[in-house]
């Protein structure tokens, strides 16, 4: 067999979990490339006894591809759209495509795949038909099932099978009987289902026990009334079975699917806002009546938790006051006018009806940021600090909307009979809530309550018609409910359909029917113990390292593509795998330290392995949504591995870099000489296993403190003030003259400019793991500059990723008794952006200081400035100068990434990260205008972009003085 298989240990921990609550140790990880590769797995896995677990971005929400098996991930290769057809409203493609990929790609043609799913910038469409995904609009567009046209499948045993509509004499001839036993599986499986269709009791059964026909999400057990009704009709497609089967029936590796117009131009959103969680379900029957394309619900806990996120708290514009839940009702129309009048009419029937305090209208481009908000609910509620979360368990009801408001009076009663608190958000439009109740897996009372939720939340769902599952399956979370929510006849059918199809159980075995207990296999242990750890970094604001690992609950949002913008996460956008994503650092971590295989827990090599490539970028903390931190948890962990197996030679040297050049300061030409010389610096790059395409910085003639000590003349006048400058380590050895230029800069503008006693800003030993080092610099900082630097006097910085390490890092690196004096530094430390558009705010800085010269500026930002503060201050201040036309380049992270990119095992991979997006954009920009300026404030980024493009970057401040310089 050629196909890639991996059965090491940390493949097998990477692709033990989901975004569920379960985790069991799969068999094995394979990587098929065509259909040979997956014929070979399937009687591989006949000849193994083993079960084939079908797996595309692994979003999951009900365990649906956890197990025991061998996990088959079809997204590294199964991933081409192979034709569109246009005219007819159609396109085929691998499965492994990733579902905005694809709409991004029919966009062109007018057309697009109208299921949505919260996860749509990672999901693959493969998934989708697994779990017959719905999305917001599925009150206009229905379920995946509805857009399946056809799909080419391997059989259990290796046998292909086309299913597509069969119509009169074509099904006859698939499910005549005879007087021979069917001869192969594909004849097996229509003729059983011929034979169903034909008994008129049991299709009785079938149309008592499921749920309300009215119910448009329903997504529980196999579809068996829909394809028998089907069949009994002389009109079948096995699609309808295949979306919904998780994996459990055949194995899909084309699919052809529905295509629709693209929506109404003219959107809007009524954003409608309730004082009680009661009048939201109420509420969602008035706008109902207004024939909306959506109806979403956010409840307070969603809200409350958007604050404390970097990202989402942008997104909150639209709410006001302290709602107990938003209702968001879309409404869309060719014609704006008619559009206007119908949201007018919405806003009015919800306030008219006594059940919404206030509308907040939407339009344009703020529309996608409420949706945005939204669809990071999931991520935001698995934020909630802490070991108590909002667990996936029953979030998938529906009933019909009529029934919602009952049925939630019941659901609330059990809730408080049970003393629980819940988080209510999703799709109340179509009768589905993601309903979380907040639960510790972890200990005992919790677990049970787990099962007892589960079990009578069930009831209520059967009491009311509704399915136990409208779009997120049934997984091993819920199979163990659906002979009490159709009844044991029924459910036998299951069986018996899921025995035809797959006689051996290969296909996703312990799924749907046939599951394990709804309780076992969870992802944390009962009454989890954890070994003592130390920490460098105080984790008291996210109750422990622990949980600040366990924060990430494998959503993925790490996995979105280069297409889809921001920088999380740069080494998936260039490795394309599951090994490089965020969440597979995170997975591992949680597992080898909390069940570690060694004696010495820092020893296990996978630790290391899967941090190798975090390019410590800071993107997590702010563009996941679950806000975990991968950048402080590699330097803790990096650091605890040093202290058990010491510090690596190349670590220790980058940790104490500006201890070395401030001795190669003192005599910097023969610094210079062995930096630049061929041989030398031949010699110093193999000792620190540096990339030989790389150059060794040189230092300035003179240090930045230096030049700057003569240059603040007593007898002039500043106006504005004093501003002290911290004389970051790389400027103030390699880039002096760009301080200077700041200094001329803040004097040209009318501020004294002061360099305080400070030591370097620890930035290279946090990115290293010299976690210790970088512990020492931050209690001097702080205790040096905390009597002195004020909202007045404001400590300003040059280079982002040096500056920001006082907000983000220093807190948490200093002893306890001094974190509220960081705290309050951190507030006072700037980067050189935002002091500026500080004062232009203030009236200090304007236009008129500048010169009126037109220039085309392209900035790439410094991913902590992106991170923490976002770039929008540096475009706005070199818009400040009248003529300046600023790009902001969309790119992540540049590749180098401190000193990632030097690192000769990291070298090709920094480059192929740089040519995602960056690299390409410049040489565009100047083929087109080879007078535009490239800019960029990090001195990586800079080095970066003169490597892998040949153009020189300025940073911002050169930029500002060059139109400052030449008013002057």
């Amino acid at each position: 067999m050629t196909c890639e298989i991996k059965t090491d240990r940390l493949h097998r921990i990477l692709y033990a979990t989901d975004a569920s609550a379960y985790r069991e140790m799969p068999y094995g990880v394979a990587f098929p490339e065509n259909v040979d590769d997956l014929r070979d797995l399937i009687a591989f896995a006949n000849e193994h006894n083993i079960s084939v677990i079908p797996r595309a971005a692994g979003t999951s929400l009900a365990g649906q591809v956890v197990g025991s098996g061998l996990v088959v991930d079809i997204s590294k290769h199964f991933n081409k759209i192979l034709e569109i057809n246009a005219q007819e409203h159609w396109v085929r493609l691998q499965p492994g495509v990733v579902l905005d990929e694809l709409n991004n790609t029919l966009k062109p043609f007018g057309l697009f795949f109208a299921p949505e799913t919260s996860t749509s910038n990672r999901c693959c469409v493969g998934g989708m038909v697994g779990n017959n995904s719905c999305g917001s609009h599925s009150l206009v567009y229905g379920s995946t099932r509805d857009h399946l046209l056809e799909a080419k499948v391997l059989l259990s045993d290796g046998s292909k099978a086309v299913f597509s509509p069969q119509r009169g004499k074509e099904l006859l001839a698939k499910v005549q009987t005879s007087d021979f036993e069917p001869v192969t599986l594909e004849e097996k499986i229509y003729r059983q289902l011929w034979q169903w269709s034909q008994d008129a009791e049991l299709m009785d059964t079938i149309c008592t026990e499921f749920p309300d026909p009215l119910l448009r999400r329903r997504n529980c057990g196999y579809a068996l009334d829909l394809v028998l009704n089907d069949i009994a009709d002389g009109n079948a497609n096995l699609c309808k079975f295949l979306a919904g089967s998780e994996g459990t029936l055949a194995f899909a590796y084309e699919l052809k699917l529905n295509l629709e117009p693209l929506p109404p131009k003219h959107k809007m959103l009524v954003c409608a806002h309730c004082e009680k969680l009661e009048d939201v379900f109420k509420a969602n029957l008035v706008a109902l009546k207004h024939s909306p394309r959506a109806v979403e619900l956010m409840d307070s806990n969603v809200l409350e938790l958007s604050k404390s996120n970097i990202e989402q708290s942008k997104n909150r514009f639209f709410v006001q006051g302290d709602p107990a839940a938003i209702l968001v009702v879309e409404l869309a129309d060719d014609d704006a006018k008619t559009l206007e009048e119908r949201g007018d009419a919405v806003a009015k029937a919800l306030t008219d009806s006594g059940l919404v305090y206030h509308c907040s209208m939407v339009y344009g481009d703020n529309i996608a940021r409420v949706w945005a908000l939204r669809k990071a609910a999931l991520g935001l509620l698995n934020g909630m600090k802490g070991s108590a979360k909002p667990v996936s368990v029953i979030e998938d009801t529906a009933v019909v909307p009529e029934r919602l408001p009952d049925y939630m009076a019941d659901f609330g009663a059990m809730l408080k009979r049970l003393n629980l608190s819940c988080v209510y958000h999703a799709h109340i439009g179509t009768g589905e809530l993601h309903l979380r109740p907040v639960l510790n897996l972890k200990e005992q009372k919790d677990r049970e309550l787990f099962h007892t939720v589960a079990h009578e939340t069930a009831l209520l769902v059967k009491k009311h018609r509704g399915s136990l599952s409208g779009e997120h399956g049934d997984g091993r979370l819920r199979g163990e409910f659906i002979p009490l929510m159709y009844g044991k006849e029924i459910y036998n059918l299951f069986v018996e359909l899921k025995r035809c199809w797959d006689p051996a159980d290969r296909f996703n075995a312990g799924k749907i029917v046939n599951t394990p207990p709804m309780d076992s296999h969870l992802r944390f242990d009962e009454n989890q113990s954890y070994p003592h750890i130390s920490t460098y970094f105080n984790f008291d604001d996210d109750k422990g390292l622990f949980c600040s690992i366990e924060q990430c609950n494998g959503s993925g949002d790490c996995r979105r593509d280069k297409q889809f913008g921001g920088t999380l996460c740069p080494s998936y956008k260039a490795g394309k795998t599951e090994f490089f994503a965020t969440r597979a650092r995170a997975n591992i971590l949680r597992e080898l330290l909390s069940r570690p295989q060694s004696k010495r827990i820092f020893d296990q090599p996978e630790i290391k392995e899967i941090l190798d490539y975090c390019l410590a970028c800071k993107a997590c903390k702010s563009e996941c949504p679950s806000n975990v931190d991968m950048t402080r948890l590699k330097s803790e962990i990096l650091q605890h591995c040093y202290d058990v197996q010491g510090t690596p030679l190349r670590s220790f040297m980058v940790a104490r870099m500006a201890m070395v050049q401030r001795l190669g300061s003192l005599v910097p030409d023969i610094y210079n000489f062995f930096a630049k010389n061929r041989f030398s610096s031949a010699i110093l790059k193999k000792i620190l296993k540096f990339a030989s395409q790389r150059e060794i910085p040189s230092l300035s003639r003179k240090t930045l403190r230096r030049l700057v000590r003569n240059m603040q003349s007593q007898n002039a006048d500043y106006p504005n003030g004093t501003v002290y400058l911290f004389a970051d380590e790389f400027t103030n050895y390699m880039e002096a003259e760009l301080g200077v230029t700041f200094v001329k800069l803040l004097n040209g503008l009318g501020y004294k400019v002061l360099i305080p006693k400070h030591k370097e800003s620890g930035r290279a030993a946090i990115s290293k793991g010299v976690v210790k080092l970088a512990k020492k610099f931050a209690r001097y900082n702080v205790e040096n500059l905390y009597d002195i630097i004020t909202d007045e006097t404001p400590l300003v910085g040059i280079e982002p990723s040096c500056i920001l390490s006082f907000r983000d890092e220093y807190p948490d690196l200093v002893e306890k008794e001094w974190k509220e004096r960081a705290k309050a530094l951190a507030h006072n430390a700037l980067l050189f952006d935002e002091f500026i558009v500080r004062e232009m705010e203030k009236g200090k800085i304007t236009a008129r200081q500048f010169d009126g010269k037109s220039r085309k500026i392209y900035l790439h930002g410094h991913c902590h400035q992106k991170a923490l503060v976002g770039v929008g201050k540096s475009a706005e201040m070199l818009r400040l100068p009248f003529g300046n036309e600023v790009t902001v380049i969309p790119s992540g992270c540049c590749g180098m990434a401190g000193s990632f990119g030097y690192e000769k095992e990291h070298y090709d991979f920094s480059l192929r990260v740089g040519e995602q997006v960056l690299f390409p954009t410049v040489r565009k920009a100047v083929a087109e205008n080879a007078e535009v300026i490239i800019s960029a404030p990090g001195t990586s980024c800079r080095e970066q972009i003169k490597h892998g493009t040949g153009r020189t970057a300025y940073h911002p401040i050169e930029v500002m003085y060059s139109c400052l310089a030449a008013h002057q």
